[in-house]
C-alpha cells in the first residue's frame, strides 16, 4: 500500500503555521506521537550515509530554540541544535549505512532502507511519520511526504540536524584516517580540492564506487573527453 499524499481528514495546516504547524494539526486530529525522518549525505561520494528519526513532545517542552532545516544552520549552531533535540525528545535514533552497502544497494534503495530502519530503531512507536520531499513505504503505520519537510515540519527539521551532525562527525574521523582528502572539510561532496584529490591518490575504501566520477578516478569509466580548448566536458552523473 502506497503512502497517503495529503493528511489524515480532520487535520488541516494553515500557510502560516510555522514550522510545528504539522504536528499540531496531527495532534488536534487525535493522531500522537508524530515522527519525522529525514537523511544526511545522498549526494555525498565518500563516507556513509546517515538517517535521523525524532519525535519531539506536544506543547512547549517540543519547541527547540534555533531549530531549522540543518543546511541553513552554521556548524555550531547544527550543534546546539542538536542537543537541544537530544535533550528535549521523546524518542530519537539515528541509522548509518556504509559506502559498501550503499553500492550494494544503489542510493534510492539505501536511503529509503535507511528511513525505515531509523523509524523502526525508536524507543517509542509513532503512530504517524512525516518524511521529507518522498514517500517512504514498508513504516508499518501512516505517512506523509512533505516538500521541503525539512523546512516546514519541525520534526523533520529535527531529524535532518541529528543525521547531519552526526554524519559530519563520522567524516571528521574519517579524515584523520584519510588525510589526503580532507574530508573534516568538505564532508565527502565533490568540491574542486576533493576532485582534485581523487585525481591524485584515487578513491578510498570510503569512496562510493557507484559514483561516476569516483569510477573515473579508480579507471573504471574512460576520462571526459576534450574536443578543444573552448569545450565544456559533460559527465553521465
Amino acid at each position: 500500500m502506497n503512502p497517503p499524499t495529503h493528511l489524515p481528514s480532520g487535520a488541516a495546516v494553515r500557510r502560516d503555521a510555522g514550522l510545528y504547524g504539522y504536528e499540531r494539526a496531527l495532534r488536534r486530529a487525535g493522531i500522537e506521537p508524530v515522527a519525522g525522518v529525514d537523511e544526511a549525505g545522498r549526494g555525498a561520494c565518500a563516507g556513509p550515509l546517515v538517517a535521523g528519526a525524532c519525535i519531539l513532545p506536544a506543547g512547549k517542552a517540543g519547541i527547540v530554540p534555533g531549530l531549522a532545516d540543518s543546511k541553513l544552520l552554521s556548524e555550531k549552531a547544527r550543534e546546539r541544535v542538536y542537543a537541544e533535540i537530544v535533550r528535549r525528545a521523546v524518542a530519537w535514533a539515528v541509522v548509518v549505512v556504509s559506502p559498501e552497502e550503499c553500492d550494494r544497494l544503489g542510493m534510492h534503495v539505501a536511503n529509503i532502507e535507511a528511513l525505515r530502519r531509523a523509524v523502526a530503531l525508536l524507543e517509542e512507536r509513532p503512530s504517524y511519520v512525516l518524511t521529507d520531499g518522498f514517500p517512504v513505504d514498508g513504516l508499518a503505520v501512516p505517512g506523509l511526504a512533505v516538500w521541503k519537510g525539512d523546512r516546514v515540519a519541525a520534526c523533520i527539521a529535527a531529524a535532518s540536524v541529528l543525521a547531519k551532525v552526526t554524519r559530519d562527525r563520522l567524516m571528521t574521523t574519517l579524515d584523520a584516517t584519510y588525510p589526503a582528502y580532507d574530508f573534516k572539510t568538505h564532508k565527502g561532496y565533490i568540491t574542486e580540492a576533493h576532485a582534485a584529490a581523487l585525481q591524485q591518490h584515487g578513491p578510498s575504501q570510503v569512496h562510493r564506487m557507484r559514483f561516476i566520477n569516483v569510477r573515473r578516478a579508480a579507471g573504471l569509466e574512460p576520462p571526459v573527453a576534450v574536443h578543444n580548448d573552448f569545450s565544456t566536458s559533460t559527465t553521465k552523473e
